[in-house]
């Protein structure tokens, strides 16, 4: 059930806006990612109306072994319904490369001729992106979020973010986002989880990184916790603040509290402005920096360059989301 929660209180710290849908301008904010497992046909149906920034039909993990012909074929029709408009929000998570299902799931999403992405799982790898982009036919546009799940997928991070297709293949597959599988990295590392999650502060770090040096997003892991909504938001804030742009969702309820998280504070949005507007006047008097006291407690920061191109970084998520810019 899409059931909606709650938003925040409005406060010092909380956003000016939750989450609602994103309009086509929008479409590129991947602040929550919901799955949706494609062997539910009634989930299928309820996807339709969440609010999530994006969606991920899933064939993998969410749909039982002996289901996965029958999810396929219950998707593709589900997706055939569709509008193209619909496309802008929607990606299909494929069966891993090296499994049995692999080249039936892309050979047949394919034929949605709205498709924009796919999710990709098990990505160890920048071969295996070639692997994939040599049954996308030439000339078809594709993004792939790549799927990180293994500890050579994360020593390979930076090629697999920075890959490109062939030279001269007239492909047009793009990378545009790397995601954190933390339970799959965990299996294949030994790695033992706990609340903390200090274990992970390594891998989403080194993946976040590996993301921004070549200018695409990256989806942090799924809040196992799925019921405990203080828990899924330390992850969101945590994510944010090492760089990530947005979180993976397993049920319709972390939603809103994801999206509500990933967009700039009234705290954050009031200094950004405050910035801005400074920066414009100091460098009309030829000067390059200057002093600002943000909350008017005295508190006085030395702003220049790198904290105007953050300021306007802040600015321009908040105006993605919808936001209310403030007036200084």
């Amino acid at each position: 059930m899409l059931a909606r929660i709650s938003a925040p209180k409005r406060g010092v710290g909380a956003r000016f806006y939750s989450a609602a849908t994103p309009t086509n301008a929008q479409a590129k904010l991947q602040r929550s990612l919901l799955y949706v497992p494609s062997s539910n046909d009634r989930m299928l149906e309820k996807s339709l109306s969440s609010p999530s920034d994006a969606i991920i039909y899933d064939l993998e993990d969410s749909v039982a072994p002996n289901e996965k012909e029958r999810a396929r074929t219950a998707l593709m029709g589900f997706l055939q319904r569709q509008s193209p408009d619909w496309a802008s929000r929607t990606f299909v998570r494929l069966n891993a490369i090296d499994t049995p299902q692999f080249v039936g799931d892309i050979t047949t999403v394919l034929k949605w001729p709205h498709l924009q992405g796919i999710v990709m799982p098990k990505i160890h790898s920048a071969e295996y992106l070639d692997k994939v982009a040599s049954y996308v036919p030439e000339g078809r546009p594709l993004s792939i979020i790549a799927s990180i799940e293994s500890a050579r997928g994360l020593w390979d991070a930076g090629h697999i973010a920075g890959w490109k297709a062939g030279q001269g293949s007239g492909n047009k597959v793009t990378v545009s986002s790397l995601l954190f599988a933390a339970e799959d990295y965990c299996a294949d590392t030994h790695i033992i989880r706990t609340k903390t999650r200090q274990e992970l502060l390594y891998p989403r770090s080194q993946m976040a990184t590996a993301a921004k040096a070549f200018g695409i997003q990256c989806i942090d892991m799924v809040c196992v916790n799925y019921q405990d909504h203080s828990v899924l938001r330390e992850e969101c804030e945590e994510a944010r603040r090492l760089g990530y742009d947005g979180k993976q969702a397993i049920h319709p309820n972390q939603v809103e509290i994801i999206q509500s998280t990933f967009v700039p504070t009234e705290k954050e949005l009031v200094r950004a402005a405050k910035i801005v507007s400074q920066m414009a006047r100091s460098h009309a008097s030829s000067t390059g920096a200057f002093g600002l006291d943000a909350s008017g407690s005295g508190d006085v920061e030395m702003i220049d360059a790198p904290m105007l191109k953050q300021a306007e970084a802040t600015i321009a998520k908040a105006k993605a989301a919808g936001l209310k810019i403030p007036d200084v």
